[in-house]
């Protein structure tokens, strides 16, 4: 049986939303941020030396990095569920969407949120880092305006992995103008595979790390 080792307020949320979506079962084990930093306890590295994430252990095997997790589970266990077929002339566009959701889409939420922290120093990138924000919430917007989804009419793992983007930049209060995305994200989020997720993985808000400083 697949073990999630779930951090609260992270992206592993997405794992256990995924499994839930393909009805598996899972054991799950829980972490705490610590009160002050916010960082993952230590306790995570004695499953995995970077100590971060999500992770999963599967018998012996220990899989990180969300999408490597996602397409692991898929393949394994999926069935031919959450994603297309190799052969379909969807399957090169739901690849990009899996790779942009951690590579390009999530640098200018980082910046963004390195940023906050360093409040006036970080003056002089705002405008690159607020660009970027905009560049890629347009992208991604203009993407689901068609069918709510990034992959062809069907809901995928793409759709997935690319909301925690969406709720990130929803928390940082930068969502409202992209309609598509917003509405998009509020449908994902009613999802009953989603809610119960929620319910297993307790409580979840991106504002401590996103929210703008008052």
């Amino acid at each position: 049986m697949i073990k999630i080792h779930h951090l609260e307020n992270s992206r592993s949320l997405r794992i256990l939303w995924l499994l839930e979506e393909l009805e598996l079962p899972y054991e799950l084990v829980q972490y705490q941020r610590h009160a002050t930093t916010r960082l993952a306890p230590p306790e995570l590295k004695s499953i995995h030396p970077l100590g971060k994430s999500p992770l999963i252990t599967d018998g012996d095997l220990v899989v990180h990095e969300t999408g490597a997790i996602v397409e692991y589970v898929l393949t394994r266990y999926g069935d031919g569920r959450l994603m297309p077929a190799r052969t379909s002339p969807d399957w090169v566009r739901y690849l990009q969407w899996m790779y942009y959701a951690e590579g390009s889409a999530m640098l200018p939420m980082m910046l963004h949120l390195y940023a906050g922290r360093l409040g006036e120093a970080a003056a002089p990138l705002r405008p690159r880092i607020d660009s970027e924000f905009h560049n890629h919430l347009s992208y991604m917007d203009r993407a689901v305006s068609a069918t709510g989804y990034y992959v062809g009419s069907e809901f995928t793992a793409a759709d997935i992995v690319l909301s925690f983007v969406a709720q990130a930049a929803q928390a940082a209060r930068r969502l409202d103008p992209f309609a598509h995305l917003t509405a998009q994200l509020r449908a994902l989020e009613g999802r009953s595979a989603y809610r119960r997720a929620l319910e297993r993985g307790g409580p979840y808000s991106l504002n401590i790390f996103w929210a703008p400083k008052p």
